[in-house]
């Protein structure tokens, strides 16, 4: 019987610590969502004017946890000439495309891309970051 008891509770432990253990995991990861939500909800793009900023090769990056965007951008004669991007993203892939758009409009605030909401938002928001001069 004593046998019985010590095997029951060696098992009893060994459920609890797995439960805290999953319910640990799903708080932390549930904080880290809303904190990369929440990030990502704050992103504003201010409107630059490009062609008042000297030539030259800025660097910015934006971060927000699942997704972070990291950029280099020519400046030349008034006008972005090129952007290098560094894009970690989860299924944002599609908004590299707002590169193109964004040398093509010369501004940065353009449209996001449609399902990739987020990643658009942190790959403008890391090239603001470049281009607002300190």
């Amino acid at each position: 019987m004593k046998e019985f008891i010590k095997k029951n509770t060696v098992l009893v432990i060994i459920l609890l610590t797995a439960v805290i253990f999953i319910f640990s995991y799903a708080a932390y990861t549930y904080h880290g969502l809303m904190s990369y939500r929440a990030k990502v909800s704050a992103i504003s793009i201010e409107n630059i004017d490009v062609s008042s900023i000297p030539d030259g090769i800025y660097t910015g990056e934006c971060d927000v946890g699942y997704i972070s965007a990291k950029v280099t951008v020519t400046v030349t004669d008034g006008v972005i000439t090129n952007i290098d991007l560094d894009h970690r993203h989860d299924r944002g892939a599609a908004a590299e495309r707002v590169v193109t758009d964004i040398l093509a409009r010369q501004r940065v605030d353009v449209d996001a891309v449609s399902g990739a909401t987020n990643s658009s938002s942190v790959i403008m928001k890391a090239i603001s970051n470049a281009l607002i001069l300190p």
